[in-house]
């Protein structure tokens, strides 16, 4: 027959805690030597920069105990903590100090008309690009992003044709990218290639006068329908300027500005390529209030009933008019010796015209006269503009 367990009492209770903690400390011992031993480690930077690696284990095991044990940040801890994480996509968003670097730039969902005028932008570029080659091309819209006009030259992989546009109205520029591999399937669909083989790139040498030509004519093709698909919204005029294959001859910002930039995928069967639409802010500056709107034709707090019924108050309002026979220029102490009885001579006959005005503004000219025992001007002339003298 088995004994009755004496019941565990608090003395007991506490040895076994302490037994654990030695337990435990025995094992966290080891861990940290092999953290301080280990050649190149940070440790052996934090303690000195000692050569000796066993040196700078004894002395963070000696001095820094269990309890004073630091946590050492991994390389992908490290990345995520400046924003350089390799897994995310660059349209992604990114967090970190890079995040706080680049919050300057205005992302472009605070311009929420932009992405109604190029979706317009994309169905018209299909149906323009069809006409333009007689193929069957599909235009689609890859993404919209915010970023640095330096960033963007810098990034651009050659070699490419950069066509530099002006919008007219808004008096600035814009930037239009052509990769090589759509200047290529452009000059061999235009030139009779034949249809669901690749286009033939020829690497390590400059575009002939004819592969110019044939993207001008695209460019021209392509501004035409931004040029519509900015109509709804304001009208504008976007006029092809000029070529370059230099990224550097196609400065049209300063690098620090922000800029918007679309990229937009051309497929052709088995042939196409990317085109980018760069638009500095400076740019969008005139029609910035447009594209803040959430949907096209967006009043921000008018009301048409209101406002009718203000201009029928309007209109009814009573108004004073004052006729002014003559005035005079005199100085102060002309004026402070102004006493009772005094005469002031008008440079005024009978046949002097009466300016009359409202609210100190001219109206219109009139003769004086009298009609019965009272004053009265007839009205002989309009002012052609209101403000203005005759």
């Amino acid at each position: 027959m088995a004994e009755p367990e004496e019941p565990r009492t608090d003395a007991d209770e506490e040895a076994m805690a302490a037994e654990w903690a030695a337990m435990s400390e025995q094992e966290a011992k080891p861990a940290g030597e092999a953290a301080g031993n280990a050649p190149g480690g940070l440790a052996d930077a934090l303690s000195g920069g000692d050569d000796d690696p066993l040196a700078g284990g004894s002395d963070a095991s000696d001095g820094g105990g269990a309890g004073q044990s630091t946590r050492v940040l991994n390389q992908n801890e490290i990345d995520s903590l400046l924003g350089f994480d390799s897994g995310e996509d660059g349209d992604k968003d990114r967090s970190g100090i890079k995040a706080i670097i680049n919050s300057a730039l205005v992302s472009y969902e605070r311009l929420p008309m932009l992405e109604v005028v190029f979706d317009r932008l994309v169905r018209s570029m299909t149906t323009s690009l069809r006409n333009f080659t007689s193929d069957n091309v599909e235009v689609s819209l890859d993404n919209i992003t915010s970023i640095r006009f330096g960033d963007y030259l810098n990034s651009i992989p050659l070699p490419a044709i950069l066509s530099v546009f002006r919008a007219v109205e808004w008096d600035n520029f814009g930037l239009l990218t052509v990769d090589s591999s759509l200047i290529y399937s452009i000059v061999d669909v235009l030139l009779g290639g034949r249809r669901g083989t690749a286009a033939m790139r020829i690497e390590g040498r400059p575009y002939t006068t004819i592969e110019r030509n044939l993207v001008e004519r695209m460019v021209t093709v392509v501004l035409a329908d931004m040029s519509a698909s900015f109509e709804p919204l304001s009208p504008v005029t976007f006029a092809y300027d000029r070529i370059e294959t230099n990224p550097r001859f196609a400065t049209i910002a300063r690098p620090a500005n922000a800029a918007i930039l679309v990229k937009l995928r051309i497929d052709m069967e088995d042939r196409g390529g990317r085109l980018e639409l760069l638009l500095p802010y400076a740019t969008l500056e005139p029609v910035r209030e447009l594209l803040l709107q959430m949907y096209m034709g967006e009043k921000f707090g008018r009301d048409s009933i209101w406002e009718n019924h203000l201009a029928t108050e309007l209109w009814a309002t009573n108004v004073e008019i004052e006729a002014v026979l003559d005035e005079q220029t005199m100085s102060l102490r002309e004026a402070m010796a102004f006493q009772v009885g005094k005469t002031i001579m008008l440079n005024s006959t009978p046949d002097t015209s009466v300016m009359l005005r409202c609210g100190g503004i001219p109206m219109v000219t009139a003769k004086m006269g009298r009609v019965g025992k009272n004053i009265a001007v007839r009205i002989n002339r309009n002012l052609r503009k209101v403000g203005v003298h005759p």
